[in-house]
C-alpha cells in the first residue's frame, strides 16, 4: 500500500507561482508513474501532468504545457508540481495520484491509477 499526501496549496493572485508537493508513505515511489490531476467546482476530474518512473514527463497542453513543471525526488520520496503564471483557470483540488505497475505512458485518465491523496486546495484571485 502506499499513501500519498499533498501539501503546497493555497490562495494566490493570477501570476504567482505554487510548488505542490504529494509526499508517499508506504512504498517508495521510484517506480512508481506519478501523476496529477485536478477537479475545478462543478468540472470534472481533468489531467494536469504526470511522469513516469524513468524521469519521463507529460503535461496537458491546454492547461500546464509552458507554465507547469512536474519532478520527483526519489531521496525524499516526492513528486512536485511547480507551478507558474497561475491564472483563475488554475483554480482547483489538485490530487497527486501513483500508478504501481510500470508503463510505458503516463496514463491520462484517473481510472487508471492505484493510489489517491486528498487533494490540495489551489485558488487563484485575478
Amino acid at each position: 500500500q502506499v499513501q500519498l499526501v499533498e501539501s503546497g496549496g493555497g490562495s494566490v493572485q493570477a501570476g504567482a507561482s505554487l510548488r505542490l508537493s504529494c509526499a508517499a508513505s508506504g512504498r517508495t515511489l521510484s517506480t512508481y508513474t506519478v501523476a496529477w490531476f485536478r477537479q475545478a467546482p462543478g468540472k470534472e476530474r481533468e489531467f494536469v501532468a504526470g511522469i513516469k518512473w524513468s524521469g519521463g514527463s507529460t503535461y496537458s497542453p491546454d492547461s500546464a504545457l509552458g507554465r507547469f513543471t512536474i519532478s520527483r525526488d526519489n531521496t525524499k520520496n516526492t513528486v512536485d508540481l511547480q507551478m507558474n503564471s497561475l491564472k483563475p483557470e488554475d483554480t482547483g483540488v489538485y490530487y497527486c495520484a501513483a500508478l504501481q505497475r510500470t508503463s510505458p505512458y503516463v496514463p491520462r485518465t484517473g481510472n487508471n491509477y492505484d493510489y489517491w491523496g486528498q487533494g490540495t486546495q489551489v485558488t487563484v484571485s485575478s
